[in-house]
């Protein structure tokens, strides 16, 4: 096994610890889930070069006749990315005491303000950083703000 085939083991194992956890793990965490909202992707275009690169990677250690394994592995990282990018649903997860957007836990009170901009994107100032939350269907607005009015 080369160190080539350990770096991408390591990405691989790390890409699907991080797809659970995701998936899996962070809506049990931190008690009951009261709603679950989807997201808009971001980035596809930087994930489509991702997935061209490692393709030509592929490509490129087949016709040089490489090892087999760094030819699964480069196709499990290809995998995974494609699952990453255009499978899985970007989610908001609210709980009774805050919410997880982009896999970050945030406390209820560390939202200063909230607004919503023109085009539907729910703009929420913390200490010192802006988040912006771009919803899939506008009707979680709605939603959004019921949950946060009745549990101040």
């Amino acid at each position: 096994m080369t160190l080539t085939d350990v770096v991408l083991l390591v990405f691989i194992v790390l890409l699907l610890g991080w797809a659970i956890y995701d998936e899996f793990i962070m809506d049990k965490l931190k008690g009951k889930t009261l709603l679950k909202i989807t997201l808009l992707r971001r980035n596809r275009i930087d994930s489509t070069i991702f997935v061209g690169l490692v393709a030509i990677l592929i490509y490129n250690n087949v016709t040089t006749h490489g090892t087999a394994l760094t030819t699964w592995l480069l196709s499990a990282l290809a995998l995974l990315a494609i699952y990453i990018s255009w499978i899985r649903q970007p989610k908001l997860l609210f709980k009774s005491e805050g919410f997880f957007f982009a896999n970050v836990w945030i406390l209820y009170s560390r939202i200063k303000e909230m607004n919503l901009s023109e085009d539907g994107v729910l703009v929420m100032q913390l200490e010192q950083r802006r988040l912006l939350i771009r919803v899939k269907d506008i009707d979680d607005l709605e939603k959004i703000y019921k949950l946060m009015v009745n549990n101040q």
